[in-house]
């Protein structure tokens, strides 16, 4: 992808958080990834296109590998941290959902199918803190209260990347409908 396209989805779509509303909200952004979605709709229409297998990389943005290898660099760390993000089976249920791309193929549906997964990964990383809270307040040496926040500020950090960064259409390796055939 060119430099100059990138920096048009960057622009475009950072603002694309603002237009996740419901579905009487829709704004401008909302649309452009809505034509986005048409095009991977016609991409998977196209005699020929199959999906891809199955893969993922865990947390996308080097969130996973980077933990790894830490992990496996600081023994201290493994032993305190583990050596996977406590939330990493969120991720790869949003990769399952980002693969396919949506089982309703309409431009439309894709797009709240997207915003869907997108906020049940924000959810399910909210949910460990609740959950585990009790194996990570020992492991964290930090109260239910102080881990409930911290998940919830990642949890939304997350959301708001995979806005961003997760378009169909995008040329990008974890785009919404990746195990689809790119559709520039």
């Amino acid at each position: 992808m060119s430099k100059a396209r990138f920096g048009v989805w960057v622009v475009l779509l950072s603002v694309v958080t603002g237009a996740a509303g419901a579905e009487e909200e829709l704004g401008t952004i909302a649309e452009l990834e809505i034509w986005w979605h048409q095009r991977l709709a016609e991409a998977r229409s196209e005699d020929g296109a199959m999906l891809a297998a199955f893969t993922t990389d865990g947390c996308s943005g080097g969130m996973s590998s980077v933990w790894r290898a830490i992990a496996q660099t600081f023994p201290d760390f493994r032993d305190t941290q583990g050596e996977t993000p406590p939330w990493e089976s969120c991720c790869v249920e949003h990769d399952v959902a980002y693969h396919i791309g949506g089982a309703d193929v309409s431009p439309k549906a894709g797009y709240f199918a997207r915003l869907s997964a997108d906020e049940t990964l924000r959810q399910c990383v909210q949910e460990v803190a609740q959950s585990e809270g009790a194996a990570l307040q020992l492991l964290y040496g930090q109260s239910q209260e102080t881990i409930e926040t911290a998940f919830e500020f990642i949890s939304n950090r997350m959301f708001d990347a995979v806005r961003v960064g997760g378009a169909p259409c995008s040329g990008l390796p974890w785009r919404w409908g990746y195990g689809w055939p790119q559709c520039w």
